[in-house]
């Protein structure tokens, strides 16, 4: 690596921690805040929808659902937008620079959660739910794309000292996402109920979904659009990352001159364009191969292909496993009463006690893992913290299969929900939050939004496995619940919980093919540029640097 660059990026790893860094965090976070909400309300309001659109008043019986291929293709094109979004929007951060596309993963999002607000017609399902449908990819599209630009600038921004809790943090914003999510839909549903008040469906089949009640669920995916809003304009103002403009775009002095706008160092003391440079090693011409070789190369291979097998296949078998907690749902939610038989409560009603029970599985699981996650993970190390998430989960998993019949009896649900919330707790502390992480350190910098793109559309592979696999293999053998829920027979909760418990093994083994990244910088875990060298150098030299504000 040139000396100048070796300035530039010793500088970035040895920066204590100041404002820049902190405000980088909340812009990059509060995208994926909005990328959380719009994810995750759709699961708020999928039984509102049902009961509008798809119940024939006149037959009585139970109240509406949607038809299971339908709710399985409204989900399925957010996670095909999510894969293009992820594959497109990482290649050309490598491409292109890492801010360029940044604001327009926002206004996709944006604009995607906003019409699928304004889905078309008011009466009839097939024109409603195929715009949806339509809105909801492109959605997807933005969602994605934010992975990877989000992982990768907070990554090389950071100091090696606390990169994992920075870029944690940023994922960690997505628990305050899924809990906005189940509040704005119990304010609505309950301003709603308040102000449309409707008799439960078994008392008045009819009356029980007010024709209001249409405003209710496009309120709720419209709302995603405001943190979108919020985030745009500071997200264009950031700079390109200095890693970025030093190692591929290989201008070491611009890097140092936008270095200087948030860090209090003059540009000239970190360039090094004084310092003499020798003949290039034999290590430095390997490095500087690296450096250009591309994803699909040999180099690329025999240095990291291992690794980026591990991390898309890692993040591919927590994906399948952590969507597919959602067959136990429904179950829980009305064994322990959250939500009572859906013909004893009027439409809005049964959305407002939906957004209850996930805001307290949120409160109780979903948020504390993942700041455990952003406080543990520079401590204790990625692999570690992974390996212990999805042992735990197994354990957890394994344990409610096996006492499955018990936990389902009286004086005994209490104990199925704190099993099942700390499943959601491990899956967050470990492997939901490190997968993100370690993509983001491990590859080389020409290629690293590119190799979490990669990491990230496999898990969104294994979140439609999870979804839809499981929504299927989970219905009893018997086929008892076909007429009820429209599905073949599967082979029960219980046996879904045992193969998803067993998955878990997986992901311990593929995590032995990672690095450890805690605590060294991105170039030295890389090798990009010969970047092994900055481990040597003496962290002092800037580390009474102050940094300004973005």
């Amino acid at each position: 690596m040139a000396p100048e660059k070796l300035q530039v990026l010793h500088a970035l790893d040895a920066a204590p921690t100041q404002r820049y860094h902190l405000r980088a965090v909340v812009i990059a976070g509060t995208g994926f805040f909005a990328d959380a909400y719009d994810l995750f309300c759709i699961t708020l309001v999928t039984k509102l929808l049902g009961r509008i659109y798809y119940h024939d008043h006149s037959s009585g019986g139970e109240p509406g659902r949607l038809p299971p291929r339908l709710e399985a293709a409204i989900g399925g094109a957010t996670f095909c937008g999510m894969i293009a979004g992820q594959l497109v929007f990482g290649w050309l951060g490598d491409r292109f620079g890492r801010k360029r596309f940044y604001g327009k993963t926002v206004m996709l999002m944006l604009m995607g959660s906003f019409l699928s607000g304004l889905s078309f017609g008011n009466s009839s399902p097939g024109p409603v739910m195929a715009t949806l449908c339509f809105f909801r990819f492109w959605l997807g599209v933005g969602i994605g794309g934010d992975y990877p630009l989000s992982a990768t600038i907070m990554s090389e921004y950071a100091s090696k000292r606390t990169r994992g809790a920075f870029v944690a943090a940023v994922f960690a914003m997505e628990g305050l996402g899924v809990l906005a999510g189940c509040v704005v839909t119990l304010v609505v549903s309950a301003t709603f109920r308040a102000h449309f008040p409707a008799p439960a469906f078994e008392v008045d089949p009819a009356k029980s979904t007010p024709p209001q009640a249409d405003y209710v669920w496009r309120i709720v995916l419209m709302a995603g659009a405001l943190p979108a809003c919020l985030t745009y304009h500071w997200r264009m103002k950031m700079p390109e990352t200095a890693r970025y403009t030093a190692l591929v775009a290989r201008d070491p002095h611009k890097a140092a001159r936008d270095m200087s706008k948030v860090l209090d160092v003059d540009a000239d003391d970190i360039s090094g364009a004084d310092i003499a440079g020798g003949e290039p090693t034999d290590k430095a011409v390997e490095s500087q191969s690296l450096t250009t070789c591309g994803v699909f190369s040999r180099a690329f291979a025999r240095r990291h292909g291992l690794h980026l097998v591990g991390a898309a296949a890692c993040w591919f078998v927590l994906d399948v496993v952590f969507y597919s907690q959602n067959i136990l749902q429904e179950e829980i939610f009305s064994d322990v009463r959250w939500v009572p038989e859906a013909r004893t409560m009027s439409a809005l009603e049964e959305t407002y006690r939906v957004g209850r029970a996930h805001a307290i599985i949120a409160l109780c699981g979903t948020l504390p893992g993942y700041w455990f996650a952003v406080v543990f993970v520079d401590v204790v190390g990625r692999k570690p913290i992974q390996t212990l998430g999805f042992a735990m989960m197994m354990a957890f998993m394994l344990a409610i299969a096996s006492l499955y019949d018990r936990l389902l009896t009286n004086g005994h649900r209490t104990w199925l929900v704190v099993m099942y919330t700390f499943t959601f707790f491990f899956a967050n502390v470990g492997p939901n939050t490190t997968t993100f992480v370690v993509p983001a350190e491990i590859f080389p910098a020409h290629v690293r939004a590119t190799c979490h793109g990669v990491s990230a559309a496999a898990g969104k592979v294994g979140a439609i496995v999870g979804t839809f696999g499981f929504m299927y293999a989970s219905q009893r053998a018997d086929g008892r619940e076909a007429d009820e829920t429209g599905y073949p027979s599967g082979i029960g909760v219980r046996g879904s919980l045992f193969v998803l418990g067993a998955c878990n093994v997986l992901g311990i083994l593929f995590t032995c093919l990672l690095p450890e990244p805690k605590g060294r910088s991105l170039e030295e875990v890389s090798g990009d540029g010969g970047g092994e060298n900055l481990s040597s150098r003496d962290d002092a030299d800037v580390g009474d640097s102050q940094v300004l504000p973005l």
